[in-house]
């Protein structure tokens, strides 16, 4: 074959890294200098450019600086090493934290669906599942469970990132619809005003969703902002709004020191009426929540939340 004819590799920009493995561009430069990885070819406009199989290894790295080795330890290993490492951790890991799933949901038939790329067959048989279950039941016995299994499998390399996107967007689709048959609370009605978004460094949305899905069941009149939402931002559309509360949502591969800094900045510039109410997977909400933030450790604990509130007001 004519070696002309052959398509260039696809590269990423630093930009691109930064959005699909949650390591921040300076990140890399310091590695890059410090480790001797990743090793990014340029642009005729001098720009960072990374192979996929960088991307791919710069992953699982990431998964493991998640589950707390440090960089120096890591970074110059082998992806092969890497990912034998990282497929040891994830097995003892989920025999702890593991979502449950609904009994008589296929979740490995959702998985198939997404790695055959049947997109129309996948957002098919997700609203069926909505139909049969509700949207309460779909949230905690397909959305969640379904994501992390995701999740899991896109960071041991085994999901490409387009196949990952294909999800998240049948999964936003079908969310999306549920909730808006969902009837608003009537004007007597007192029910909170809550403002849903994410931090500037989150590009993550679905579990933003799946929590307007829960306050929306729960009567809340939800305002979403979509995700990556400067905080000062955030602070003048929850005025504007005459929001209740700001609930946010972090994903396991944000930096804990970006979410606790940021969830101070926010509160210290929030009305003190306005409360805050952070959910996710980032390690730092369950372990210590910054003062004045109300961490929701899981979906289920929606309710409770929203309940306590109303008896408060």
């Amino acid at each position: 074959m004519n070696e002309r004819s052959l398509p260039p590799p696809l590269m990423l920009s630093i930009a691109a890294v930064e959005r699909d493995t949650g390591l921040t561009k300076d990140t890399l430069r310091v590695w890059e200098r410090r480790y001797g990885f990743p090793q990014p070819e340029r642009d005729q406009f001098d720009e960072r450019l990374y192979p996929l199989e960088q991307v791919e290894k710069l992953r699982v790295v990431r998964r493991l600086l998640d589950q707390g080795f440090r960089p120096g330890k890591v970074v110059q290993l082998p992806l092969a090493d890497l990912v034998q490492l990282s497929n040891s951790i994830g097995q003892n890991s989920r025999k702890v934290t593991a979502v449950p799933t609904h009994q008589g949901e296929d979740i490995p038939g959702f998985m198939n669906l997404i790695r055959r790329h049947q997109v129309e067959e996948l957002r098919r048989s997700l609203s069926e599942s909505v139909l049969r279950l509700g949207l309460g039941q779909f949230v905690g016995a397909v959305a969640a469970p379904l994501a992390y299994t995701v999740g899991e499998t896109w960071a041991r390399g085994q999901l490409e990132i387009f196949e990952e996107h294909l999800f998240t967007e049948s999964m936003t689709v079908t969310l999306r619809n549920a909730i808006n048959t969902i009837p608003q609370p009537s004007s007597e009605t007192r029910a909170p005003r809550i403002l849903l978004t994410t931090f500037p460094q989150e590009s993550h949305g679905l579990g933003l969703l799946m929590a307007e899905a829960m306050f929306a069941l729960e009567g809340c009149r939800c305002i979403s902002l979509g995700v990556q939402t400067p905080i000062l931002d955030i602070v003048r559309a929850a005025t504007v709004q005459q929001c209740d509360i700001v609930a946010l949502s972090f994903s396991a591969c944000l930096n804990p020191n970006l979410v606790t800094t940021g969830l101070q900045e926010l509160r210290l510039h929030l009305p003190p009426e306005i409360e805050i109410w952070a959910g996710g997977s980032c390690p730092v909400l369950q372990r210590r929540p910054p003062d004045q933030v109300r961490a929701l450790r899981s979906l289920e604990q929606v309710a409770e939340a929203v309940n306590a509130w109303r008896s408060q007001h």
